[in-house]
């Protein structure tokens, strides 16, 4: 079983991801706009299923309130704090690297990351997904994690401890899947890595339909939403 779990010094430190990468970050997600005489580079992508359809795991309240309130208010800070800015038409990847680390620069660096982490997070459920993957994910999960077991418990221990607000990840790393977590606003992208599917483990996410019992949500997630599909696309 394979576990990463870098160092903050470590996030500051990564590199950007290869042309792979960048291409993710551009090409998947539709968050940059291609005319310049759009209201901002970030854009509200629309939810890949009705608001309704991932009950009882994620309720309609939970998901329209995470969506409609949260989400939107990244993308509408991010666009605020590009405004005029030479990095607003660069790929996602690009401006999470230029800005990682620089105090001067964390509104758009934390509300750009996290209007990309939620348009990944949006994307890996699934109405009726969840349980082991098969085909080649699933043959990768038992070469790389020992197993769908062995990868839920990892994955569940980096997404329960996650001190605070953050993220939990499976990612590629040169082709060997992972398994991480990241504070905040932070995403793989910088540091070289592909990511695959990804669990929000703010608060927000969850709090209206399990309280403070972040282990059950993310036992529901897994079970009964992960887009396996998804991640083994991006697994490429």
């Amino acid at each position: 079983m394979s576990e990463v779990r870098p160092s903050r010094r470590d996030m500051l430190a990564g590199t950007l991801a290869g042309a792979a990468i960048g291409a993710l970050a551009t090409r998947s997600f539709s968050v940059l706009a291609a005319d310049p005489a759009a209201a901002g580079p970030l854009t509200l992508a629309p939810l890949p299923y009705a608001d309704t359809a991932l009950a009882p795991a994620i309720s309609q309240n939970t998901l329209s309130f995470h969506y409609g309130k949260h989400h939107k208010a990244y993308v509408d800070n991010g666009n605020k704090a590009l405004a005029g800015s030479p990095l607003a038409s660069q790929p996602i990847a690009e401006i999470l690297k230029a800005t990682q680390g620089k105090p001067d620069q964390a509104a758009i660096y934390n509300n750009v990351g996290q209007a990309w982490n939620h348009d990944f997070y949006w994307k890996s459920m699934r109405p009726g997904g969840g349980g082991a993957p098969s085909g080649r994910l699933g043959d990768r999960i038992k070469s790389d994690l020992g197993g769908y077991d062995a990868f839920k418990a990892a994955f569940s221990k980096a997404a329960t401890g996650r001190f605070g607000s953050g993220w939990a990840w499976l990612v590629a790393n040169k082709g060997k899947l992972e398994i991480l977590d990241t504070g905040n606003a932070d995403t793989p992208l910088p540091m070289g890595l592909t990511p695959l599917v990804v669990l929000d483990v703010w608060e927000h996410a969850y709090y209206l339909d399990y309280q403070n019992r972040r282990a059950d949500y993310v036992t529901a997630w897994l079970d009964k939403l992960v887009n396996w599909e998804f991640a083994e696309k991006n697994l490429g």
